[in-house]
């Protein structure tokens, strides 16, 4: 009970989880699929009265066995369907779902009844069920979290748990056999070898299945593909024209072709009307395609990168494409695990060197740069410095991680690391195909008592892309706009930019006519998370 408590449990994790991928949105994925999984477990207690007292370690054994074929198959089942069948895969999904709980459900009836003839008393009987099946789900959900999750992509380890009911059968049919208790020993030896040679060919075979299933979600070939303990990386090659794209949990990031528009409309503005830009704070941005625009302004003196994904910063400081892309913008920079821990560990930044002048090997310090793998705002809850420039180059809104970094309450927990006279740029979705989104963390950022000034460019991967300039003193709303509107450049050099002018930015903060107009007044706060509900709900997602 043990061992089937700690699987049973994993297997509702692993279930829950690859809705989550699939379909994102955890916290519904994951009450969903438990609720179902339970409800399946209650009408198993209910129909196991329907089994006779005989051939109940039999019985036991066919429910185990079955319970590691379906558990380990299904990931790469749902997976499988999503890729082939994408209008009928939730048929699949849930066939594995409630068919899963129902035999869990089957395990505590069968073990009572089968111990009932070694400890009858009937509370002794309980008590030592259901503590070592309680105990077991407990271990499970630690191995799942810190081991399991973090090492091993979900169609592994959903083969690995099922080991564990596969062994637990054999194990109890033999001890039972040995003592005379069990009978159909040929039924049951077929029955394990048969379910023996499917879970070894599935365990050998299930990442080759697994890329041939994922490939058929992108029409250019995958060069890349990762699954972190936060998220599943795809980078995509495209050779004519070369085009490399980046997908986290399948939605794109970036494509090569226009990813400079973004980036530029993302970084060069704040960083020149900010009053003093020389020491700049990056949350998100692990491509490290911000940061290479960053570095190209003398003027920053030291920059900090937040991300929460090691994995994430490790792809983009190593991976050949990635730094041709980034620029090699995290060479020599310091990549710490877990830096969260004490404000002073961010002390002593590794400083990037770039050529200067004309003189052959002629070097100047150029930044100093730490880069941190932790979440933004226990990040931000430690930060013992000041910025004078912030970026929020975070992904879309778009699952309950995520929307709490659009937070009134992330937003001033942000305002005590912003110096006088700092500015920060952050990407807010699409205005044209998530307008409610975008207008409501245009909102939320004013209620936390910043000004705002909202600006826009089509990125042609994305079309209508929407930012916002954020900033807590000094100007009003209107003589930012002014300033804006005199700009004539970006402190750097016009040619190290690919697309942005001060004609284009201006263009920029101006929208046509209703665009603006909100349909609600709401804004987005921890408890009350309704930027989640706006977006999911967003005509371009339906």
């Amino acid at each position: 009970m043990f061992l089937t408590g700690a699987s049973g449990f994993v297997f509702e994790c692993i279930l829950s989880t690859v809705a989550t991928f699939i379909l994102g949105n955890s916290i519904e994925q994951f009450s969903v699929t438990i609720s179902l999984m339970m409800l399946m477990m209650g009408v198993a207690g209910v129909c196991q009265r329907l089994l006779s007292d005989a051939h109940l370690v039999e019985k036991f054994l066919a429910v185990e066995v079955s319970l590691a074929l379906l558990g380990g198959f299904a990931p790469i089942a749902v997976y499988g369907s999503y890729a082939t069948m994408e209008m009928h895969y939730v048929a699949v999904q849930y066939f594995f779902v409630l068919a899963i709980g129902f035999l869990i459900g089957l395990e505590i009836p069968l073990v009572l009844r089968i111990n009932r003839a070694y400890v009858p008393q009937l509370k002794s009987n309980i008590a030592a069920v259901f503590s070592m099946d309680y105990l077991g789900a407990f271990i499970g959900a630690v191995v799942w979290v810190y081991v399991l999750l973090r090492h091993y992509p979900l169609t592994e380890t959903s083969f690995f748990v099922a080991g564990i009911n596969f062994a637990v059968a054999c194990i109890a049919y033999a001890y039972f056999s040995f003592r005379g208790a069990a009978s159909r020993r040929l039924a049951a030896i077929g029955l394990i070898a048969v379910t023996a040679g499917a879970l070894t060919l599935g365990y050998a075979r299930n990442r080759d299945w697994s890329g041939l299933f994922e490939q058929k979600f992108y029409s250019e070939p995958i060069a890349f593909s990762q699954t972190t303990k936060y998220q599943r990386l795809v980078l995509t090659a495209s050779p004519d024209p070369v085009d490399y794209r980046l997908y986290i949990n399948g939605n794109l990031q970036f494509s090569s072709l226009d990813e400079h528009i973004y980036h530029e409309m993302l970084v060069h503005p704040a960083l020149r009307l900010a009053r003093d830009p020389s020491r700049v704070l990056i949350l998100g941005g692990g491509d490290g395609l911000a940061l290479r625009e960053v570095l190209k302004h003398a003027s920053v003196k030291h920059v900090t990168l937040v991300d929460i994904d090691p994995d994430m910063i490790r792809f983009a400081a190593t991976h050949d494409v990635m730094t041709e892309l980034n620029g090699g913008a995290f060479a020599d920079a310091r990549v710490q695990a877990d830096a969260a821990a004490e404000p002073s560990v961010r002390s002593g930044a590794v400083p990037l060197y770039g050529y200067a002048g004309e003189e052959e090997g002629a070097v100047e310090q150029a930044a100093m740069v730490g880069v941190y793998t932790i979440d933004a705002d226990k990040f931000l809850a430690t930060a013992d410095g000041l910025y004078g420039a912030v970026l929020i180059d975070l992904p879309d809104p778009n699952s309950v991680e995520l929307v709490k970094l659009y937070s009134r309450e992330f937003y001033l927990r942000l305002a005590g690391s912003l110096e006088a006279g700092s500015v920060l740029a952050m990407q807010a979705t699409s205005p044209y195909h998530a307008k409610e989104s975008f207008l409501c963390i245009l909102r939320t950022v004013r209620s936390a008592g910043y000004r705002a000034l909202p600006y826009h460019e089509n990125v042609p991967s994305f079309g209508d892309w929407g930012w916002i300039l954020a900033w807590r003193s000094g100007e009003s709303e209107q003589e930012m706009l002014s300033r804006v509107r005199t700009l004539d450049g970006f402190g750097i050099q016009p040619q190290s930019l690919s697309y942005l002018t001060p004609e284009r930015f201006r263009a920029s903060t101006t929208f046509g006519k209703g665009a603006l107009d909100p349909q609600g007044d709401e804004v987005n706060t921890l408890m009350h998370p309704v930027l989640l509900r706006l977006y999911l709900t967003e005509s371009w997602l339906r």
